[in-house]
């Protein structure tokens, strides 16, 4: 259970930079698409397609970390007492909760551009929820300068 654990952090850590990168790169095609009425190629389409998908394996992966955390379970034992810790309550629950709306943003986003007529309708809707979702992700990742939860940039084995 240790080392599946250890792992798991990694893999959550290493993801998260996969994310950010495939939602930065989804925001620039869709804000040029949008304002240069570019066509909907099938690579934006797959950018769309695969920035969900890399944002749902994080999801997979953080939600198994977060249930078997035995901290996050004593947290939910203890919470009028943990609540006070501000680093635990951000991972109990202010992380977990805006990671969920972040990735529903987001996977609303993507089944809406994908349903969409027209290009810049495309464009303008990824551009939309993508952004939102890059927003809320932002505020939930514990940066190393984060005054709420703090981790390094990369956790590593």
């Amino acid at each position: 259970m240790f080392s599946s654990s250890i792992f798991l952090v990694s893999l959550h850590s290493i993801l998260r930079w996969l994310v950010l990168a495939s939602l930065i790169l989804a925001i620039f095609r869709a804000y040029r698409g949008f304002t240069k009425n570019t066509i909907f190629t099938k690579i934006d389409n797959s950018i769309r397609h695969w920035t969900a998908t890399i944002a749902h394996a994080q999801l997979v992966v953080g939600m198994t970390l977060y249930i078997q955390n035995p901290v996050i379970k004593y947290f939910w034992a203890n919470f009028k007492e943990m609540s006070q810790q501000l680093d635990v309550l951000f991972f109990g629950i202010i992380h977990i909760f805006l990671m969920l709306v972040a990735i529903i943003l987001l996977t609303i986003g993507s089944a809406m551009a994908k349903r969409k007529a027209n290009d810049k309708e495309k464009f303008r809707t990824m551009l939309l929820w993508f952004s939102l979702a890059l927003f809320i992700i932002s505020i939930a990742i514990p940066w190393p300068f984060s005054p709420l939860a703090n981790r390094p940039y990369i956790r590593t084995f």
